[in-house]
């Protein structure tokens, strides 16, 4: 268990490159506690049986099927530099 203290508000703080007032750090000190009295009522459940629950929907492949369609057709109508049905640019490499 973690001790909730002023070194370690402290510590965090600097960490965390604040700067805190003395009320700020007595603030933050007592909220912490209070956080961390919250969650050892979750470590009281008794979850032994529960099935997990990582994945709680089920996965399905929401991909769409993949089909040999001509795609560039249409685009190669209307463009003058083309060879077969290959756009034509000019040579980049010397």
């Amino acid at each position: 268990m973690v001790k909730i203290n002023r070194e370690l508000i402290e510590k965090v703080a600097q960490l965390s490159n604040l700067r805190l007032t003395e009320e700020e750090t007595s603030k933050f000190e007592t909220d912490f506690k209070e956080i961390l009295d919250a969650f050892k009522i979750l470590d009281e459940i008794n979850v032994s049986k529960v099935e997990s629950s990582f994945r709680p929907f089920e996965e399905r492949n929401h991909l769409r099927e993949d089909k040999i369609e001509p795609s560039l057709e249409k685009a190669l109508k209307n463009v003058k530099n083309k060879q077969e049905h290959f756009f034509k640019a000019p040579r980049t490499i010397e």
